[in-house]
């Protein structure tokens, strides 16, 4: 099968999901938004954005790079054998990556799984062969330029059988007229890999945000995800899910979010722990300022014997006029699972704050390490050059707040 025919068996299906709405999020209209490939010119002038989501554009510290402006790829390069990074359209021109091709992800999922499909321009494709360790990160940049656009890539990793992977993504929006990112994204890790990734997103406040993920893990493999949002967005909704495919596979999902202005977001993680003795995590934190509501969402499913699964949520309320929501859900359909959660909201303790200003520093200056300390979260599984580097953008991030 060619790429084309394999869109024209998924298209109907597709076309039959564009009503269809999301469980979770603000519901959107998608015909306020274009399809298109959008102004696609490269990334100069957008430097400073870019490094606060974690692209390095002097590719410092880097395996490969791939830089997507809008819906057109517009570089992309590999510094390792074993290692494939290149834009999605050029991949599939090889038919055996079309086993990899919205298997995962069903189309049909909801109306923005079916508009990517639809719209389906570009995206990343990246591969690593069994038996490499890429020990340094590949980078993804996602720059959505065009106003009123759909940015809809369709990326796709592949982690080969012992082989190891850091990729680090960072989207961003250099306006702040309207847009609609749906970024889709199918990863496999297979028997003894590692699959660690982290991304970066910093929008605007007119643009709604909508990304799709979902992991398959293998064997005694390891799937890693870090999501921190840095910014104040229209609204933002997702929910990645990783399958526990194989026996004594791991995965750990954490996610840092900055409610702000009047942003509506909906954040979640599902983790399906389907093989014997395998186990997760889910950690979330969540800070609400100004009018913004955010829900943090969890759940895990036990359905084999021999599993672990554990949630851990905590929100600091910041403002009178926000609102945050912990959902932890935990579901066992076996009798030999261990399931546990955590879920905690409240404020900055005011003995805390005193206690700092009595040993010299300002109300200000406490209120940041206060705030520092709740964002703390294990950086699992990233070489000690990039978790100084995130490390840097959570103390930036808390002295800004």
């Amino acid at each position: 099968m060619n790429l084309e025919e394999a869109r024209r068996l998924l298209k109907p299906k597709a076309e039959k999901a564009l009503a269809k709405p999301a469980p979770h999020g603000l519901d959107l209209n998608l015909s306020g938004f274009k399809l298109g490939t959008g102004f696609g010119t490269g990334v100069e002038g957008s430097e400073k954005i870019l490094e606060s989501v974690g692209i390095d554009l002097n590719e410092r510290n880097r395996s490969g790079s791939y830089y997507q402006v809008d819906n057109k790829a517009v570089y992309s390069s590999t510094r390792q054998k074993g290692l494939t990074v290149k834009p999605l359209s050029q991949a599939l021109k090889n038919p055996e990556n079309l086993d990899y091709y919205w298997k995962a992800l069903p189309v049909d999922t909801d109306k923005y799984t079916a508009a990517a499909f639809l719209g389906e321009k570009e995206g990343y494709f990246i591969k690593v062969d069994d038996g490499v360790n890429v020990d340094t990160p590949v980078q993804a940049c996602l720059l959505l330029r065009t106003p009123g656009l759909i940015q809809a890539p369709h990326n796709i990793v592949v982690v080969g059988e012992n082989s190891r992977l850091h990729v680090i993504t960072g989207c961003a929006a250099m306006r702040e007229e309207a847009g609609l990112h749906i970024g889709v994204s199918e990863f496999y890790v297979k028997k003894g890999g590692t699959l660690t990734f982290t991304m970066i997103h910093s929008w605007g406040k007119a643009i709604h945000v909508r990304p799709r993920t979902v992991a398959h893990v293998g064997e005694n493999s390891v799937f890693i995800s870090h999501y921190i949002n840095t910014s104040q967005v229209s609204s933002l909704q997702t929910h990645p899910v990783a399958y526990l495919d194989g026996e004594g596979s791991r995965a750990y999902l954490s996610s840092i979010i900055i409610g702000r202005g009047a942003s509506k977001i909906d954040v979640g993680g599902t983790l399906e722990l389907d093989a014997p003795a395998c186990s997760g995590e889910i950690l979330s934190r969540t800070i609400g300022f100004d009018e913004s509501t955010v829900i943090a969402r969890a759940r895990v499913t036990g359905k084999a014997p021999g599993v672990r699964g554990h949630v851990e949520c905590r929100g600091l309320l910041l403002s009178n006029k926000s609102r945050i929501d912990a959902i932890p859900e935990l579901e066992a359909r076996v009798q030999d699972v261990q399931l546990t959660h955590e879920a905690a909201i409240g404020r900055i303790a005011e003995e805390e704050l005193l206690y700092l200003v009595a040993r010299g520093f300002t109300e200000e200056e406490a209120r940041s390490i206060i705030v520092r300390g709740f964002l703390s979260v294990e950086l699992t599984g990233l070489p000690e050059n990039l978790a100084k580097y995130l490390e840097g953008i959570l103390d930036s991030l808390a002295s800004s707040l």
